[in-house]
């Protein structure tokens, strides 16, 4: 696909770009260049293909979901200027 000046100033008028009249012909050109890409993967027949999360077939390693560190909210909390069933109580700033 190729694009023309036009689409590429339009593109970037609502993108809200300012492209220079020296940086416009670069655009077109790569831009069409990375539409034409689009089209060629596009036409690739990928019936029967699965649909993958990731190219390898690896699972993550997770660690184990155990407490590693002591409860110290009322500790930390003791220096706060005010606080209310374990929150942070500030100031209203938006009326």
């Amino acid at each position: 696909m190729s694009l023309a000046r036009e689409d590429v100033e339009k593109i970037a008028h609502l993108a809200r770009l300012e492209l220079s009249e020296e940086e416009i012909p670069a655009y077109v050109e790569n831009l069409s260049r990375i539409l034409g890409l689009v089209e060629q993967m596009n036409s690739v027949d990928t019936t029967g293909v699965v649909p993958m999360a990731h190219p390898l077939d690896t699972h993550l390693r997770l660690r184990p979901d155990a407490v590693t560190e002591p409860d110290r909210r009322e500790e930390i909390q003791r220096t706060a200027p005010a606080t209310e069933g374990g929150l942070y109580l500030v100031p209203k700033v938006i009326e």
